[in-house]
């Protein structure tokens, strides 16, 4: 490594950590209705959503009432995008003629969208207009990125109210999520990148003639707009097919370091929107440092692993290098590691090298930050409600060390809550374990994996531990696209999103009624090193004792098989 390689690891982590605490103090105060800068401008369009929708601002809601009113307007969003993706040869915008999507990709599609997963089976220059683009997938990135807010703000209210039967109101908190929390950042965003030469148009697609004479179409778009909010609402869906390795989607180092930063920039920031809920922002540091010390793990790991020549080719010692297959030569080795353990501890699929090619450890770096739930930082809103599962997790269990009932921040967890907490550890196992080991055992589905061995056995782990997770990013060469693993990757998605969503609205509404218990000597502290070293552990040891054996059938045996 180089100088400035450790010039750009620094750059990134500054330029998420140090706005993180002024952003989620506003965070805060949009989702609480209180006055901010953009009040003076947004609240009349606010206000204006309000009444043409019908809805009562000042109206909270039951868990129940606020979880009907989500899965309400998800699934309308679901149908709505299946439908136009279906029908989209029929519609306006269209002037390369797509036809409409074959019913289970289509429906893959807009599953995995509504999901905040933008799971890709296709390839989006190829197959889509720009109206299925800008207002299907879009708008999707939105207000699923909005929906994760809305379901974390409802948690931190169930455990900073007291005897309270409501946690908000659904349409209220995705109104000023998607307002004030998406809609400025990405407007910033999207100059930039149009700044660094990322198209914005309506432009046909042009003809170009390659160095070898060859004819070439390039295609163009309303590109910026999308990656802007597939960023910063950690979606990933690229609008060309190779994501961000397309040089019209990151055609700069200095786009690649800002995309790269807003994919965790408002997980992190969140984390301290919590503190100010509970009043308590020695809890959102807490938090944060078991966040880093993961995210700092993983990242050690991929970079020595990359950084290491790859012994099977028997090249002379003077000859050894680090091997730049799958990189992206633009930005190197360190831009390409730093982007693979970000998106994939950032529940964000867009990526900028080829995960197909990282060496076996790089590789299981990026589904172990799957595996534990898409808990380091996250996706928005989603990444923090699941590591406050854990928090509650590691709570319960240093009741039962130290003899007590469990309490966290003054809340008793009882056993609904901890029957609530164990529903929340099946979601990965039954979406990554049992509907991957169908997958691999049916001859028919299980011949989508290109490669033979331990290699071809993680494309496939890889790809339900992407959908599973909500992440998107996927190892090349797994053909997915079949009837099979379109709706198989499709039930892995609702499970992974709606598997922790309901038990958390739920642990809501059931935390919001409890009284809060006074704080005494022998309350055990949730914001020292110890319990950081606590929940790091939890977090480390459920993840671990789940996935390991089937880790141990992928990449740690073709890691061995290398000869280190």
């Amino acid at each position: 490594m180089h100088s400035y390689d450790y010039g750009l690891i620094i750059a990134f982590l500054l330029l998420v950590l140090v706005p993180a605490p002024f952003l989620g103090r506003f965070y805060y105060r949009v989702m609480e209705g209180q006055r901010t800068f953009l009040t003076p401008v947004l609240s009349p369009i606010e206000r204006a959503c309000y009444r043409l929708s019908g809805v009562d601002a000042k109206a909270d809601q039951s868990w129940q009432h606020y979880t009907l009113a989500l899965l309400t307007f998800n699934l309308a969003g679901f149908v709505l995008l299946w439908l136009m993706l279906m029908f989209q040869g029929a519609l306006p915008l269209n002037d390369q003629h797509f036809p409409g999507m074959e019913w289970t990709l289509a429906f893959n599609t807009a599953i995995s969208f509504m999901t905040n997963t933008n799971w890709q089976s296709y390839s989006g220059e190829a197959s889509l207009s720009y109206l299925s683009q800008m207002v299907g997938l879009t708008v999707q990135n939105f207000v699923s990125a909005a929906t994760g807010i809305a379901v974390l703000v409802a948690l931190c209210r169930g455990i900073g109210r007291r005897s309270a039967n409501s946690i908000g109101n659904f349409w209220v908190d995705m109104t000023r999520a998607t307002l004030y929390g998406l809609l400025p950042l990405c407007l910033i965003l999207a100059l930039f990148l149009v700044w660094q030469g990322v198209p914005q148009t309506f432009a046909h697609y042009v003809g170009g003639l390659t160095l070898q004479g060859a004819d070439q179409v390039i295609p163009l778009g309303p590109a910026a707009s999308q990656i802007a909010i597939k960023q910063l609402g950690t979606n990933g869906g690229g609008f060309f097919g190779v994501n961000s390795a397309h040089p019209f989607e990151n055609p700069t180092a200095l786009s690649n370091l800002f995309e790269l930063v807003s994919i965790i920039l408002i997980p992190a920031a969140l984390v301290f929107t919590f503190g100010h809920y509970v009043k308590d922002l020695r809890q959102s540091r807490a938090i944060m440092a078991c966040m880093l010390t993961l995210f700092l793990i993983g990242g050690a790991v991929s970079l020595y692993a990359e950084y290491q020549p790859n012994p099977t080719l028997n090249l002379p010692m003077v000859e050894q290098t680090a091997p730049l297959e799958g990189k992206e030569s633009r930005f190197g080795t360190t831009a390409s590691v730093l982007w693979s353990v970000t998106t994939t501890a950032a529940s964000n699929g867009s990526v900028n090298a080829m995960h197909d090619s990282l060496n076996p450890l790089s590789g299981m770096v990026a589904m172990v930050n799957m595996m534990l739930g898409e808990v380091v930082f996250g996706g928005v809103g989603a990444g923090l409600y699941g590591m406050l599962l854990n928090v509650l997790i590691a709570v319960f269990l240093a009741g039962l060390m130290i003899g007590r009932t469990p309490e966290y921040l003054g809340k008793k967890l009882q056993a609904r809550e901890v029957k609530l907490l164990v529903a929340t550890l099946l979601v990965m196992p039954v979406a990554v374990l049992v509907l991957g080991a169908i997958a691999s055992a049916l001859p028919g589905p299980a011949g989508a994996v290109s490669n033979p061995g331990p290699h071809g056995f993680s494309q496939l782990l890889y790809a339900y531990t992407s959908a599973g997770a909500n992440n998107g990013s996927a190892f090349g060469g797994f053909s997915a696209n079949t009837p099979f693993h379109n709706l198989m990757l499709s039930l892995a998605m609702l499970i992974g999103r709606f598997g922790y969503i309901l038990p958390v609205l739920a642990l809501a509404g059931s935390l919001a009624m409890k009284k809060t218990a006074p704080v005494n000597g022998n309350t055990f502290p949730t914001h020292g090193p110890l319990f950081v070293a606590l929940l790091t552990v939890t977090i480390l040891l459920v993840g671990g004792l789940t996935f390991l054996p089937t880790l141990a059938l992928g990449p740690i045996a073709e890691q061995l098989s290398m000869g280190f």
